[in-house]
């Protein structure tokens, strides 16, 4: 399980599966964020099987799905909106972090 800084209280991971979330609970996460659409890549794990998981650990979690390179307004505002409500440190995943990297920056932007 690979999880990637971006602050002090906001990572990133590519995506994960239910397996995945005692790893994340243990790393000392609070909340997850899944910036993936369902079904983007057959066979993967849906946000609600994470969701489900993430719930059992005792994580709070958040489905925020953003189109591969179509990050929208409204995308910002919701993962800014979601960061101002989660409890932290934040796990964000998609495909590979990146989208969830980008809509970092662009809150970051937003609130400047």
């Amino acid at each position: 399980m690979e999880f990637r800084k971006i602050a002090d209280d906001y990572s990133v991971a590519p995506q994960l599966t239910a397996a995945d979330i005692p790893a994340v609970a243990a790393a000392g996460f609070k909340s997850v964020i899944c910036n993936r659409p369902d079904a983007e890549h057959p066979g993967e794990a849906s946000a609600h099987e994470v969701e489900a998981a993430a719930e059992k650990a005792g994580l709070a979690f958040r489905y925020i799905p953003v189109v591969s390179g179509q990050i929208t307004p409204q995308d910002v505002a919701d993962q800014a909106a979601a960061l101002a409500d989660l409890p932290r440190p934040v796990l964000a995943y998609c495909r590979t972090g990146g989208r969830c990297t980008n809509l970092y920056g662009l809150v970051q932007q937003h609130r400047r």
